[in-house]
């Protein structure tokens, strides 16, 4: 099994989903390149599924895309309708039952799904599928998905699309494949991002614009919230399945989730990324000499923060991008050492420097220290810590691995009890005030709940979160399984 070395203290995004409908087109070939580029969106497990029109074929399997796909298994996938999937597990643990797509046979023949988000009321649902008889081989809400698709009322797809999507409570952003159709759907508060394209032969559709242009789409466009796209031999058309609830994208897609190529919400998400650096340099400024970004999801706010400051930007940290997952178990000596594994500081450039260290958040601070640590060996006269996000003092609840209240750092610290902890010079997180300001939003349009503790289902489910959750032990633990 594929080992994490002990460094990542990052959120982690729960999965990238893929969809295509482009006759005479290699689709799972497409569909692959789709997933190559929606890699950093989740590495635990990739899998495509295709139809002909007559049947589906599907194969998927732990690893990350290049891993689990050649020429050989590749080959066998044809057809003219092709969804795929990348997987970074939250609410099901890492084993192969879970990996998606999810393939079914139906009174509508075959049905696959790719799911990306998390739903909340997911032990309600399930209960609701036992009453009725069906069997589950997995605690994965994909699965309950696709099986509420499967039994749901109504004598079409798209009618058993908006019938689920009155009882789904939570995140989620569908490719849906049917015998000859392909459907996207996205939650009714927008919680994951889903954008679509058109290809010269037919359409495409994927978590981020990136994977879209991966693939030659033209004419990119983000679906809204709440809506239904149904594409097949007539072409593409939106149906509105839901109205849309409080405007909810979650905020990491700019701070760290998405790449810095994608556009999202109608922003370029480097752009984005580097404002967030500028708000922070404008409400923790410092004197140094140098400012860094700790690679790679915290550069271009660390050049923001530069160009605001008018302090030099360069690079002070090598990331070996090879090292963050492997299948071989370290010792414990390499283990206490995984930041030294991973990143290795330009010491001829830091020694003797003010630094002012710019990251993108901070989770339960166990990789902080060691940096700080490693910069101080290198020579670094000063270190001074900048997070272009505010203290992450709440879980996600919505799909995203944000760890629990205990293992917080900002739950537990307050703001000179995690500088003593991680060993910086001085800390500054952006304020929220700020990080919206950044963005060019009001409050509200984005979900802030990890931030802020106002998670948004809770006025429109009249307290039902909350029992959900406690019901489950996630209030303490962090994670319905």
């Amino acid at each position: 099994m594929t080992c994490e070395l002990g460094w990542s203290d990052k959120p982690h995004e729960e999965c990238g989903v893929f969809g295509i409908y482009a006759p005479g087109e290699a689709v799972a070939r497409l569909t692959f390149f789709g997933l190559y580029a929606l890699q950093h969106r989740g590495q635990e497990s990739a899998g495509i599924a295709v139809t002909d029109g007559v049947m589906a074929r599907l194969h998927k399997d732990m690893g990350l895309v290049s891993q689990v796909f050649n020429e050989e298994n590749l080959a066998p996938l044809q057809g003219h309708i092709a969804i795929g999937h990348t997987r970074y597990s939250t609410a099901d643990s890492s084993r192969p039952i879970s990996a998606g797509p999810f393939l079914v046979e139906s009174m509508l023949g075959p049905l696959a799904l790719a799911h990306n988000g998390n739903l909340i009321n997911t032990g309600q649902l399930r209960r609701k599928l036992f009453e009725r008889g069906v069997g589950l081989s997995s605690s994965c809400d994909s699965e309950v998905i696709i099986q509420m698709l499967a039994g749901a009322q109504g004598d079409s797809m798209l009618d058993r699309i908006q019938d689920m999507m009155s009882m789904a409570l939570g995140a989620y952003a569908l490719t849906i494949l049917t015998r000859d159709a392909l459907y996207a759907v996205r939650d009714p508060w927008g919680f994951r991002p889903l954008s679509m394209g058109r290809l010269s032969s037919g359409w495409v559709v994927a978590s981020e614009s990136c994977a879209l242009e991966t693939v030659g789409a033209q004419d990119i466009t983000e679906i809204g919230p709440g809506e239904i796209v149904m594409i097949d031999a007539n072409g593409a058309r939106t149906i509105q399945g839901r109205d849309p609830e409080r405007s909810s994208l979650c905020i990491f897609e700019f701070i760290y989730f998405a790449r810095p190529d994608s556009i999202i919400d109608g922003q370029l998400v480097h752009d984005a990324r580097q404002e967030l650096g500028r708000q922070l340099a404008r409400e923790h400024p410092v004197e140094a000499d140098l400012v860094m970004g700790v690679p790679d999801s915290a550069t271009a706010a660390a050049i923001g923060y530069a160009q605001e400051s008018h302090i030099p930007y360069g690079e002070g940290l090598i990331k070996n991008r090879y090292i963050g997952r492997t299948f071989i178990q370290p010792d414990d000596r390499l283990r206490k050492s995984g930041v030294a594994l991973k990143f290795n500081p330009l010491a001829m450039g830091l020694k003797g420097k003010r630094l002012i260290v710019v990251d993108d958040s901070i989770v339960r601070g166990n990789t902080s220290a060691p940096t700080v640590e490693l910069l101080r060996r290198a020579g670094a006269a000063e270190v001074h810590m900048r997070i272009s996000s505010p203290p992450i003092k709440h879980p996600c609840f919505m799909g995203v691995d944000m760890a629990t209240y205990g293992e917080l750092i900002a739950h537990r610290m307050n703001l000179e009890q995690i500088r003593a902890h991680v060993g910086a010079d001085s800390l500054g997180f952006l304020s929220q005030e700020g990080m919206l300001q950044a963005l060019k939003r009001a409050t509200g349009h984005y979900c802030t709940a990890c931030f802020s503790g106002d998670y948004p289902f809770e006025q429109k489910a009249g307290g039902f979160l909350e029992r959900e959750l406690q019901a489950c032990g996630v209030m303490s633990t962090g994670a319905c399984l």
